[in-house]
C-alpha cells in the first residue's frame, strides 16, 4: 500500500483498518483461503473510499481502480522495499531507524521510545517528521542499486538489530520473549546477505541472530521464568546452529572488513563454545569489548563489558565502571540490576536491595520482573 500510495499515513490507516475488519468478520465467517489476499482487497477498498475524499490524491485513486494488485512482488521484496525507503539518506539516522521500526516491524511508539532510551513523545514527534520527510522529498520505494547500496547499510542493519533484540527479550509487558519477530529479523537479515553476499558486517549479524537464537531453548523454565545464562542446562542449546553463527563469523572475517556486528558476534561465540559457565574464556570477552568501544562506544556497552570484567578483576573494579554509567543509565533497569549483583558479591545486601527495587520499578518484561522479584524475596 505504501508503494501504490506514496503515503505512509494513507497506507497505515487503510492497513490498520482491514485488520480490524478481519477480526469483526472471521470469526463469524471463518479465515479466508488466502488471507493476505483478502487483506489487500479490503485494504485497496479502504484506499479507495479515503482517496474519493481528498482531490489531492486523483492519480492515486485512478491508479488504484485500475490495479488488482495482484502482480504485486513477493512480500519479502516489497519489505527490503519499504526498510530501503525508510533509510533514504535524507533522514536522519535515528529519524530512519524509528521510522522502519514502526512502519516494517510494527513496533509501537512507545517501544521504539524504549530501544532508544527517549521521551515516548519526542520519538513521535520524530517518526511524524520521517514520514512528512519521505513524501515531501519525493523519495522512491525501491532497493538502492549499485554504489548507492552500501552507505544506506547502516541505518538498514540498526533496524533488523534493534527489531531482533525486541523479539529475543521484549520491552514489553505481554512476552518475554517474541520469537516470531527475532525470526522475522533473522529471515530478512538472511536475505539481505543474499544480496550482499560480500558484505561482512551483514554476515556478522546474521551469525550474531543464530547465536542468539541457539541458546534460546535454554533461557525460560518449564513455568516460563527466565533462566540466567550461569544456570542454562547448555544441552539444550542448538549445537548445529552455533556451528553455522561460527562458520559465519569465519566467512566475514575473511573478508577483512571488520565491525561492531562481528565483534558482538564474536562475543556471543565465545559464550556459546564454552561448555560450562566457569570454563568461558572472560579475558576473551574482555578483550573483544575493548575491540567493540573502538567501533562504538556507548554506556550500554560499557556496561555489559564491566560484567565480564567482574569476571576477571573482581566486583568491586567492575562496580565501579558501573558506577561511572550512573548519569547515562539512570533509568535503565538493567544497570540496577547489575549493580545489584556486584553489591550481592561484596556482601552489601542493603545496598543491593535497593538497586534491585530501582530495576523493578524499570522493567516491564515479566520474565525479568519475576526474576527480580524471586531475589528479592530471598
Amino acid at each position: 500500500m505504501v508503494r501504490v500510495l506514496g503515503d505512509f499515513d494513507v497506507a497505515e490507516e487503510v492497513v490498520q483498518d482491514s485488520l480490524v475488519a478481519a477480526l469483526e468478520k472471521w470469526p463469524e465467517q471463518g479465515i479466508p483461503d488466502n488471507p493476505g489476499a483478502w487483506l489487500m482487497t479490503t485494504a485497496r477498498r479502504r484506499a479507495i473510499d479515503v482517496l474519493r475524499r481528498d482531490r489531492r490524491y486523483v492519480e492515486k485513486l485512478a491508479l488504484l481502480e485500475r490495479s488488482t494488485l495482484l502482480s504485486d512482488p513477493a512480500e519479502a521484496d516489497d519489505r527490503l522495499r519499504l526498510i530501503f525507503t525508510c533509510c533514504h539518506p535524507a533522514l536522519a539516522q535515528e529519524a530512519q531507524v524509528a521510522l522502519t521500526l514502526r512502519a516494517v516491524a510494527g513496533f509501537t511508539t512507545a517501544e521504539i521510545a524504549a530501544a532508544f532510551l527517549v521521551a515516548e513523545p519526542t520519538m513521535a514527534q520524530r517518526i511524524v517528521r520521517a514520514k512528512r520527510k519521505i513524501v515531501e522529498a519525493n523519495i522512491p520505494y525501491r532497493v538502492p542499486q549499485g554504489p548507492e547500496l552500501v552507505p544506506r547499510l547502516d541505518a538498514v542493519l540498526s533496524v533488523l538489530y534493534l527489531m531482533f533484540n525486541e523479539g529475543y527479550l521484549s520491552r514489553g509487558t505481554q512476552a518475554a520473549m517474541r520469537r516470531d519477530l527475532a525470526d522475522d529479523a533473522l529471515w530478512l537479515a538472511r536475505m539481505l546477505a543474499g544480496l550482499l553476499p560480500d558484505q561482512a558486517e551483514v554476515l556478522g549479524l546474521v551469525a550474531l541472530m543464530k547465536l542468539h537464537l541457539a541458546r534460546s531453548r535454554a533461557r525460560f523454565g518449564a513455568g516460563g521464568e527466565m533462566v540466567l545464562l550461569p544456570d542454562q542446562d547448555r544441552s539444550l542449546w542448538d549445537g548445529a546452529g552455533i556451528a553455522e553463527g561460527v562458520a559465519l563469523i569465519e566467512r566475514a572475517a575473511a573478508l577483512r572488513m571488520p565491525g561492531p556486528y562481528q565483534v558482538q558476534a564474536a562475543i556471543a561465540a565465545v559464550h556459546s563454545e564454552a561448555r560450562t559457565w566457569e570454563e568461558t574464556d572472560w579475558p576473551q570477552i574482555v578483550a573483544l569489548y575493548d575491540a567493540l568501544l573502538r567501533f562504538t562506544d556507548t554506556p550500554v556497552i560499557r556496561l555489559n563489558r564491566a560484567v565480564a570484567i567482574a569476571r576477571v578483576s573482581g566486583p568491586q573494579a567492575a562496580l565501579g565502571e558501573v558506577n561511572d554509567l550512573a548519569m547515562s543509565l539512570s533509568g535503565y533497569y538493567l544497570f540496577h540490576a547489575t549493580r545489584a549483583e556486584l553489591l550481592d558479591e561484596l556482601g552489601e545486601n542493603v545496598l543491593a536491595r535497593e538497586a534491585r527495587l530501582r530495576a523493578l520499578e524499570l522493567c516491564q518484561n515479566p520474565a525479568e520482573r519475576a526474576l527480580l522479584e524471586r531475589k528479592l524475596s530471598r
